[in-house]
């Protein structure tokens, strides 16, 4: 149920050959109840030993027979290898040299340290939703772990699947930055099971079924997926196939023991995640968790996060990617001083999309810092153009009308 992605990465190679075919912020809620553990140890690495466990991190961050948390983990796909990477603060092979701020932006963001997309065998996409305080917890209880020298060559895929860019069209389909957001109508004990399952916990990356890209099938989460050989069960509420007739002290008991008399155990992977990580944890976060899980509603999802991308969605993304992406980044986000963000941009956003139509089509002279932008009426015709400009308009938390058609784009191209 905790388990990680290298247990979904099965699906990796499906999305990557797809990103080869084509070949081209929110308020911390740090001061909810909810994102403090239960009990709160004492310290700041106290607290965040405990997170770590809550999401498993060892599982992934250990090779077989290895130190823990040194890395080397190997996960196979068809087209080569992902090495998981040492996480001990040495300053040379590990994160001895990540300040705080620059873990985060890992964990939030799905960015190393070196600005560089992470491949989500780093399960970011569920990550960012932990507040700032527990991240910032985690950092501090792995500073405490001694360093080790351990050299990991992360990336052994095969190119162009090497290449990080071949992640980005994933990035912009599939994730959504986001710290979670208590639900004001549910008790304290739901919210902190929410905040467990759906972020450090990510039970839905194994328990969900993804599609040819790679990504969740929102309206089927939870309700079970092949994993490495093994079949992750349905967690929704159905009666024959999911937990409907489990009671939350049963489901407790599960993810504390790993087994439930007369229902079942647990075996290869979740008996892995209940030795790590579930085991560990309260019997208080166990219930909140429990009675999160009691609560999906039978073959269905909560729908958190973005849903499965139409086609038309799909094609935009490819287009922002081949001509906007390698400056303006995945996100949105640009590059401070060089590149303007797209994402909260006032000139994206405007109601009226005049303004981000004529500069896809005439581009932007060199400002100040900033270098110029071309412009793309030549190689772009209407309706890509529109299909462009209401992509930028309604992602990385934009909230604009996708209204431009390519009769209003004919009407602005310069004649």
């Amino acid at each position: 149920m905790l388990h990680s992605l290298r247990k979904s990465l099965a699906v990796l190679p499906a999305a990557l050959m797809f990103i080869a075919s084509l070949s081209a912020a929110p308020a911390a809620q740090a001061q909810q109840p909810v994102a403090q553990p239960t009990p709160a140890p004492q310290t700041p690495a106290q607290r965040g030993q405990y997170l770590a466990q809550a999401g498993d991190c060892i599982s992934c961050h250990t090779a077989n027979g290895g130190v823990p948390f040194a890395g080397g983990y190997r996960l196979d796909t068809p087209f080569g290898a992902l090495l998981a990477p040492n996480i001990t603060p040495d300053p040379k092979t590990g994160i001895g040299l990540w300040s705080a701020d620059q873990f985060y932006r890992a964990m939030h963001e799905g960015v190393n340290r070196h600005g560089q997309d992470m491949y989500p065998a780093m399960p970011y996409d569920f990550y960012t939703r932990i507040t700032r305080e527990d991240s910032d917890a985690i950092y501090a209880y792995l500073r405490t772990l001694a360093p080790v020298v351990n050299a990991v060559n992360i990336n052994q895929l095969h190119f162009p699947f090497n290449q990080r860019w071949s992640m980005a069209v994933w990035r912009e389909l599939y994730f959504t930055e986001g710290t979670f957001k208590p639900d004001a109508s549910k008790p304290a004990s739901w919210n902190r099971g929410a905040y467990l399952v759906e972020g450090l916990g990510h039970c839905s990356s194994c328990h969900s079924p993804r599609n040819a890209l790679g990504g969740i099938e929102k309206d089927k989460a939870y309700t079970g997926a092949s994993i490495d050989g093994w079949f992750a069960l349905n967690l929704s509420s159905n009666l024959h196939t999911g937990l409907g007739s489990w009671t939350a002290a049963d489901i407790a008991t599960y993810l504390k023991t790993g087994a439930v008399p007369g229902k079942t155990t647990a075996l290869g992977p979740m008996a892995e995640v209940v030795r790590n990580s579930t085991s560990h944890l309260t019997d208080a976060d166990l219930a909140a968790m429990a009675e999160y899980l009691k609560s999906i509603p039978p073959n269905s999802s909560l729908r958190t996060g973005k849903p499965v991308p139409d086609p038309a969605r799909a094609q935009a993304a490819t287009l922002y990617m081949d001509h906007c992406g390698a400056c303006h980044q995945a996100g949105g986000r640009g590059m401070p001083g060089v590149f303007p963000p797209l994402a909260g941009n006032p000139v994206v956003i405007a109601p009226d999309a005049a303004n981000i139509v004529k500069v896809v089509l005439g581009g932007v002279p060199a400002q100040g810092k900033y270098i110029p932008m071309p412009g793309f009426a030549s190689v772009l015709n209407d309706q890509q153009i529109a299909d462009l400009a209401n992509y930028v308009r309604t992602s990385w938390g934009n909230q604009a009308a996708a209204d431009v058609t390519a009769a209003s784009v004919a009407r602005l191209r310069p004649r």
